[in-house]
């Protein structure tokens, strides 16, 4: 009898606790969707892996797609660049058209366009590789709430640790990320519904 009366206890605590609490954890996932959705980017005007220059304009369209991150990236960059190309190879080719997929190198130091274009050749899909001036991309990653700082070896070498969402955007704005975390089925669901 007290076994019962104490699980009857506990699950009424724990209703209660819950009833009161997900006002708390929607009010908390809402304030952190507006923050993110909050990064606009910013007017910038650099120079793509064949020359050409990018604009915030060419971030318009139905669907686009920008990952900041580095070619000498030991990890996640390649990792995520790869989740991308298999989600875009299971992608219709009928709504594929309408995706763009930029990488915006933060180590544009080393990343000179040709390197950048060899890196990414190393993937199916037609990727679109920018690198330029470091000032200007600072700024650029900064306005999207990306994150980066190198981190200096003894020997003079560095690496750089980064944030590494994917950013997609409708038109230019901000809709939704995909975390490196994610696996390919939620990114390819989370892109086919804005499509």
């Amino acid at each position: 009898m007290k076994l019962k009366t104490s699980i009857a206890v506990l699950t009424g605590c724990l209703t209660i606790f819950l009833f009161l609490m997900l006002p708390v954890f929607l009010s908390m996932k809402e304030q952190k969707d507006q923050s993110v959705a909050a990064f606009k980017g910013s007017d910038f005007e650099l120079k793509d892996m064949n020359n050409n220059i990018i604009t915030q304009e060419s971030f318009n369209g139905p669907l686009t797609a920008i990952f900041f991150g580095f070619t000498n990236c030991p990890d996640i960059c390649p990792m995520t660049l790869n989740k991308m190309d298999i989600v875009m190879n299971r992608i219709k080719k009928n709504k594929k058209k309408d995706i763009k997929v930029f990488f915006i190198s933060v180590d544009p130091k080393r990343d000179t366009p040709d390197v950048v274009k060899d890196y990414l050749s190393n993937f199916d899909n037609k990727f679109v590789g920018i690198t330029g001036d470091p000032g200007e991309i600072f700024l650029l990653s900064q306005s999207w709430g990306i994150i980066s700082q190198k981190i200096f070896f003894e020997n003079g070498d560095y690496n750089i640790d980064h944030s590494s969402p994917v950013i997609l955007l409708k038109d230019g704005k901000y809709i939704a990320k995909i975390s490196h975390r994610d696996d390919i089925k939620k990114s390819i669901k989370l892109i086919n519904k804005y499509l």
